[in-house]
């Protein structure tokens, strides 16, 4: 559904992508992360016809978004990280203005501005004024006007940023229930959000593209070895000390302690040695220490940024 190949993009002796490539399939969720001015936002305004590339290809249905921008523009909802909003129109009156701009059948405007107004959960505010909204019903006006056209595809820019609690959770369903029915582009810097949403992740530093896969396959590369987390009641040095002496055991060492000395430890096996985990209630029966959970670590989506970053930095 979405193809972008070598995608690059200057300003001036500045860069704001260099050779990006990804590809999102139909129906897939695709998180796209980075810091700020990673080029996130380049890239998103590159597929929505919104700015011109240096050099690269990119694909929306099949249509390149240089050469058919007009086409591609009718497969696209797109909500930018600042929303342009009429606040002297109210909620209703503005997305029938949009509707009309981006092409619906005129029959058909009345059913669209009430279908997403209910998708959004606007009828609350249906007679008031944009400048009379508050930051995170504007959000979801914004969301509302992508979604007017029913399109294909939908690229958004930070959707929930200044929503409260209870409004993230419903804009995040509805961004999910969507999957399946249209293809999305999601930038956030809320990495639990990826995790939620996404069924994939581009991760992009500096202008380049640092990493593309699920969040399940970057642990698997990236986890050089495997962590567990057991939580004993007994002698916090003596854990330590007959834990670690297991054979596959690379490192011990206290994630929390408890009440009545019972205490969380974080156990990192050696990569070839996974099976080593076998080993550890045996030696806590020996000692007569009670074992109150015992459970696999992996690398938080967090965990798997960071590192990527990092990394990208110094190489």
């Amino acid at each position: 559904m979405i193809e972008v190949e070598n995608l690059t993009k200057k300003y001036g002796d500045a860069r704001g992508i260099n050779d990006v490539t990804f590809t999102v399939e139909k129906g897939e969720v695709l998180g796209f992360l980075g810091p700020n001015g990673a080029g996130k936002t380049t890239t998103m305004r590159i597929l929505t016809c919104f700015m011109p590339a240096t050099s690269g290809k990119a694909k929306i249905a099949g249509f390149d978004v240089f050469e058919d921008s007009l086409e591609v523009r009718k497969r696209i909802g797109y909500l930018p990280e600042s929303v342009p909003l009429y606040t002297d129109m109210q909620v209703p009156v503005y997305l029938e203005f949009v509707a009309g701009l981006k092409g619906v059948d005129r029959r058909d405007v009345k059913r669209r501005v009430s279908h997403v107004m209910d998708d959004c959960a606007l009828n609350a505010v249906s007679k008031k004024y944009i400048g009379e909204l508050s930051k995170g019903y504007r959000q979801r006006v914004g969301l509302a006007q992508a979604l007017i056209n029913d399109p294909e595809v939908l690229i958004l820019d930070e959707p929930t940023i200044g929503l409260d609690p209870r409004q993230i959770i419903e804009i995040r369903s509805l961004i999910k229930s969507l999957g399946g029915r249209r293809t999305v582009i999601l930038s956030t810097h809320i990495l639990p959000e990826v995790s939620m949403i996404c069924q994939r992740v581009v991760i992009i530093n500096e202008g380049r593209l640092v990493a593309v896969d699920t969040p399940q396959n970057l642990t698997a590369q990236l986890q050089r070895s495997q962590q567990i987390l057991i939580r004993v009641g007994g002698p916090e040095k003596e854990v330590l000390s007959e834990v670690g002496k297991i054979n596959g055991v690379s490192r011990v060492s206290v994630k929390e302690n408890g009440a009545d000395n019972i205490n969380a430890y974080l156990i990192e096996l050696k990569k070839d040695m996974v099976d080593a985990g076998k080993d550890i209630p045996p030696v806590i029966v020996r000692k007569n220490w009670s074992l109150h959970e015992m459970r696999p670590v992996g690398m938080s989506l967090e965990d798997i940024f960071i590192k990527l970053v990092t990394e990208e930095k110094i190489n």
